[in-house]
């Protein structure tokens, strides 16, 4: 990277006083203050890096009718850094209930300002902890795990009731599971399992993560936790051969599932087994932002682009069901009513409760304080 070197004047104390930068490309530099012993960058701090004074020389100057001044030349280095100008990365998961809160970004007015990536929650939220995002979905439980986080008010992913997408499918009744197969791209419903195994059924089985295939999942386990478009595919297929069972949860044959057996399975709704132990909705995902990127003016950006999804759910389902090959009306009809796209003070208190249970499992070490990022306010005109 190109060194440049510049000249400004000082007092008998370089630094101290009065200082004139000699140097065209410094025009954002701020003087020292008094007592200080360093320029301080401004604007140009994500251009230049100032580097200790190299040498301080003394010359005497004059002009025609004044006597010779002696004056001390305090002499920088200056580091151009070579950094072009990006735009915030942001992470996202790559499931069809975060569609709604991206789609001014992906496609409406707020198309291109941002650059955008899809993963799964878990990758979500490894992005946004190795700093390859500066803004990501994820998981509600990460919030919690990664330091100098602070959360986007208004708006997450969450269930008020049932969910459809987050399903816990068992060869016998859960209360019965031995050991338990975790979906690994979960984080969030992961967590929430747990709490429901302990505080619900009162089971404490042997737990692992396994690659999100129900067939071979039920090979190594009692039951096992599907999520996202998978989980709301299996949802949406086995309706028409499902029964209600008396704990609430569905009972229907494997080869609903396509799997040949003759056993039954039952199937359980996350969201409305958390409900039934808690009274309270789910939070699933949440806006979540290094600390020093936070500004009212992002909090704008990802409430606009939300709005704007959910003012085209109809749109959204159409273009689901053709890459999912599943009924518009049906996509439709969960996002509007198993989806909520807020953070209402239910869905806040639901998600207190939900961290004061992780930490009381140890699934995290405490149940921190939400820091959330200020929204940009509107002064009424007089």
């Amino acid at each position: 990277m190109p060194r440049k070197s510049f000249v400004c004047h000082t007092s008998e104390t370089p630094g101290v006083d009065n200082v004139t930068v000699h140097h065209p490309s410094l025009m954002y530099l701020q003087p020292p203050q008094r007592g200080c012993t360093g320029m301080h960058l401004a604007m140009s701090s994500s251009l230049y890096t100032l580097f200790q004074p190299s040498e301080i020389i003394e010359r005497f100057l004059a002009t025609e009718g004044c006597r010779p001044q002696k004056q001390r030349l305090l002499y920088w280095n200056l580091q151009m850094i070579s950094r072009p100008v990006t735009k915030l990365r942001i992470s996202i998961v790559q499931y069809l209930n975060t569609a709604p809160l991206v789609w001014g970004f992906t496609n409406g007015p707020l198309h291109g300002k941002y650059d955008l990536s899809f993963t799964v929650p878990s990758q979500c939220s490894e992005d946004l902890r190795t700093g390859r995002a500066d803004i990501a979905i994820i998981p509600a439980i990460e919030y919690q795990r990664i330091d100098d986080l602070m959360i986007l008010p208004d708006m997450a992913i969450a269930s008020k009731k049932q969910v459809r997408s987050l399903l816990i499918v068992s060869k016998k009744p859960v209360e019965q599971a031995k050991s338990f197969a975790l979906d690994r791209s979960s984080r969030s419903t992961q967590a929430l399992t747990r709490i429901l195994c302990a505080e619900k059924w009162k089971i404490a089985p042997e737990f692992f993560e396994a690659t999100p295939d129900l067939a071979e999942m039920l090979e190594q386990a009692d039951a096992v936790l599907l999520i996202g478009d998978p989980a709301l595919r299996i949802s949406l297929g086995i309706e028409k051969d499902s029964r209600a069972g008396a704990e609430g949860q569905t009972i229907c044959p494997a080869a609903a599932f396509g799997i040949t057996s003759s056993e039954l399975l039952y199937v359980y709704d996350v969201v409305s087994e958390w409900r039934s132990l808690t009274g309270l909705p789910a939070v699933l995902a949440v806006w979540a932002v290094k600390r020093d990127m936070a500004t009212p003016e992002l909090t704008a950006d990802f409430l606009a682009s939300r709005d704007f999804g959910l003012s085209r759910i109809p749109e959204i389902s159409h273009d689901a069901s053709i890459d999912l090959e599943l009924p518009a009306p049906a996509i439709e009809t969960y996002l509007r009513r198993n989806i909520d796209f807020s953070l209402d003070s239910e869905n806040r208190r639901g998600l207190d409760l939900y961290y004061q249970h992780a930490a009381r499992l140890g699934l995290i070490p405490i149940a921190k304080p939400i820091e959330w990022v200020e929204m940009k306010t509107v002064t009424a005109r007089s």
